[in-house]
């Protein structure tokens, strides 16, 4: 067999036609604002990752260190992983029964519904 010219695929997408960056509706900007606990109103919101459930709760309005503080604190007691995302925490499964009473001892408030 001859070895004769490489064949030349052009596909025809350009990416400069219409393409744009996805972006992340979750993401909420930081507030600058540092609320104390009782001023915060807090949402459940319960995602499916992967097949596994994740609950998350926010927005919170306090410094990094406080946040981390609380969230080491609440994974001890639930027995869970989890983090904190956006000025959200994230915790490995369905807990929002569990995670309710600890968050009002430490006087968070709720939205009404959640």
């Amino acid at each position: 067999m001859s070895r004769g010219k490489k064949l030349d695929l052009f596909i025809g997408a350009d990416i400069d036609d219409g393409w744009a960056q996805v972006q992340n509706s979750r993401k909420t900007k930081l507030s600058s604002e540092i609320q104390e606990s009782g001023k915060h109103f807090l949402v459940f919101q319960k995602e499916k990752r992967r097949g596994k459930t994740v609950t998350l709760v926010g927005e919170f309005h306090r410094p990094k260190e406080e946040q981390t503080a609380l969230l080491k604190l609440l994974k001890k007691k639930l027995g869970c992983g989890g983090s904190v995302k956006d000025g959200w925490m994230e915790f490995q499964g369905e807990l929002k029964e569990k995670l309710r009473p600890l968050l009002v001892e430490q006087e968070f408030r709720f939205k009404h519904g959640h």
